[in-house]
């Protein structure tokens, strides 16, 4: 049986990793408009892939459940790569919970029901997450382990909480972290490995957004006194992710990748301090 890598996200990350990974496997490439499925899957069909393409809601479990399961009539879901999400330039904080939080959960637990052994996932996470201040121990086990439909009725995630779209994304992208490190428990039973990647800036359409956008004078002070001294780019992350969903990252689960070109360092240690 052929083995199936799915991309949930058709953005410039998760299609740099589809890439890296997917040689001689089937793709479905998952995205909640068409139009963007069916423009990566062209490049990614012109480039040799056997690419088939759907259209996913992440904040929807029927939905979610709908392509977990079409994939696994494709073959062996082998390969995951969740890179769905919005920004804080681009979505209410309200939004992006739904998406960037409770999407990726519904989608941990719904894979985590068909993932083949052997299987791999890494998540796009983001360095947003480490510049969140400390959260309480039973914050953390909260959004790591409260099963996924009950995820947004937390105290501490209702909209008299979290107040602007950054907060919500820092609150989401540090519980994609800790919800993989608990989801690693699980899917190991099925002999299957998750990752998350905290990418800094890499240049894309969204961090395009960002750079022009209402925040885009500290973006682009992150990347001038970051110590790189530069944003990254997808095939950047796709290097790790190949580390991580190959061979060599055997010994690797349950865990998050920091990469951002030291900005987060600048940001404790450095130039970046506030």
């Amino acid at each position: 049986m052929k083995s199936v890598t799915v991309l949930i996200g058709s953005g410039s990350i998760g299609v740099a990793i589809a890439r890296r990974v997917s040689a001689g496997k089937h793709i479905l490439l998952a995205d909640l408009r068409k139009e963007n499925a069916d423009a990566a899957a062209a490049v990614l069909s012109n480039a040799g892939f056997e690419v088939s393409t759907a259209t996913v809601d992440v904040t929807s479990r029927e939905a979610v459940k709908g392509i977990a399961q079409k994939a696994a009539t494709l073959g062996d879901v082998t390969g995951v790569i969740h890179a769905a999400g919005v920004s804080p330039s681009q979505a209410s904080p309200k939004a992006i919970l739904s998406v960037d939080l409770y999407g990726t959960a519904l989608a941990l637990e719904e894979f985590g029901n068909i993932i083949a052994r052997g299987g791999t996932r890494v998540v796009i996470a983001s360095q947003s997450g480490h510049r969140l201040g400390a959260l309480t121990n039973e914050q953390n086990k909260l959004l790591a382990t409260t099963p996924a439909d009950q995820l947004l009725s937390l105290p501490m995630l209702q909209l008299d909480q979290v107040k602007d779209s950054l907060h919500a994304y820092q609150l989401s992208k540090r519980g994609n972290a800790l919800r993989v490190m608990a989801e690693a428990v699980r899917w190991v039973k099925r002999g299957a490995r998750i990752n998350t990647i905290s990418p800094g800036i890499i240049i894309t359409p969204l961090a395009k957004d960002e750079l022009t956008g209402p925040r885009g004078e500290g973006y682009r002070r992150m990347i001038e006194l970051c110590p790189v001294g530069r944003a990254g780019t997808p095939d950047e992350v796709a290097n790790v992710a190949a580390l991580l969903m190959g061979p060599e990252g055997a010994f690797i689960t349950g865990s998050d990748f920091l990469m951002d070109g030291g900005v987060t360092s600048s940001y404790f240690f450095g130039k970046l301090a506030p």
